[in-house]
């Protein structure tokens, strides 16, 4: 699996496909630290449809889950056994405790997650469906992430930093953000941008691109979903067409999931495909996360960056066939070995 790859290689606007050597890891070497992973940005209650809704519209009763991306992937590092730690703002509620208690049973550190009493857990209500989610969000706690918060010492253990549109998308927790990346690009850690942007959630789409253009200026590598890319460049592109706009803003590493038509790794020279596994899926929500906290565990252990898709997607695979976050633990080095990595 580390030998030759096939890639995807552009001749005059055209894509070629050529023999390559496999997509390596990453332009820097990566610092030493306690933590694989410290995520800062959201923790929220996902209260997903009990029944397959395609729109909240026909949803009658919901579940409670833990949610929120960072917490997510966070939760999914911790589930393959690595160390992560999360920066949240959550309500001093039974939503808030619940979400405390969820993450810490995963093995995530929760130093940094603060109980608000003057704020309320956020809370988003999502349809359970194999396609993407339709979604209805309550915010109050995940807005108000201070950039106090973020602290130096704890940017001074991490190996690597993830953040998320959606903590960008409003004040305060935009300047936590903004914080973590700079100063994890001052200590040289590894920096991940979820381009997650919903007009929804950031209706001002002209600030939504001058926010997130700052901060994928900054990032090594991003992880869009082709949702993801239509909605923040518009539609008809191609998907290398989409890939060479994240490139074009900072991250020289450009991870497109499009679903059943599968992934795309791209560092710029070179774009290598990935099928899409043939799984049951019974819940995608959360899979993106379930996917990208695989691929960052897959990166932090040396694998070139075809083989930490191809793990991710059996990471996902998981999640995806069962309603809600990722729970189980998974050995992370027999999957290597099952999958001949």
């Amino acid at each position: 699996m580390r030998g030759e790859t096939w890639g995807v290689k552009r001749e005059g606007g055209n894509v070629t496909r050529e023999a390559s050597a496999s997509i390596r890891v990453l332009p820097r070497p990566i610092p030493p630290g306690d933590l694989d992973l410290l995520a800062v940005g959201e923790a929220v209650v996902d209260l997903i449809s009990v029944e397959e809704a395609d729109s909240l519209r026909d949803a009658r009763a919901f579940r409670v889950y833990a949610g929120g991306s960072p917490a997510n992937i966070a939760r999914t590092v911790a589930r393959l056994g690595g160390r992560a730690a999360l920066v949240a703002r959550v309500g001093d509620d039974p939503f808030g405790h619940f979400l405390r208690a969820e993450l810490e049973g995963a093995g995530v550190l929760c130093d940094g997650l603060v109980l608000d009493p003057a704020a309320q857990t956020t809370v988003i209500f999502v349809s359970q469906t194999r396609k993407t989610p339709d979604f209805l969000a309550y915010r109050d706690a995940d807005f108000r992430l201070t950039p106090e918060q973020v602290t130096e010492e704890a940017v001074g253990r991490a190996r690597m930093i993830h953040v998320s549109a959606f903590a960008l998308s409003r004040p305060p927790a935009r300047y936590a953000t903004e914080r973590a990346l700079r100063l994890g690009q001052e200590r040289g850690c590894i920096l991940s941008v979820d381009p997650n942007y919903s007009p929804r959630l950031w209706p001002d789409q002209e600030e939504a691109m001058r926010i997130l253009e700052g901060a994928l200026a900054l990032a090594t590598l991003t992880k869009p979903s082709l949702d993801d890319a239509r909605r923040l460049f518009g539609p008809g592109l191609s998907p290398e067409g989409y890939i060479r706009k994240f490139h074009e803003l900072g991250p020289s590493v450009v991870v497109l999931t499009m679903g059943p038509e599968g992934v795309l790794v791209s560092e710029g020279e070179h774009i290598q495909p990935i099928p899409a596994l043939p799984v049951p899926v019974a819940d995608a929500t959360g899979a993106g996360d379930a996917f990208w906290g695989g691929f960052l565990v897959a990166l932090l252990d040396g694998l070139p960056l075809p083989d930490c898709a191809r793990f991710a997607q059996h990471v996902a695979a998981r999640k995806l066939a069962a309603v809600g976050p990722l729970t189980e633990r998974i050995d992370r080095q027999a999957l290597y070995a099952e999958l001949g990595l």
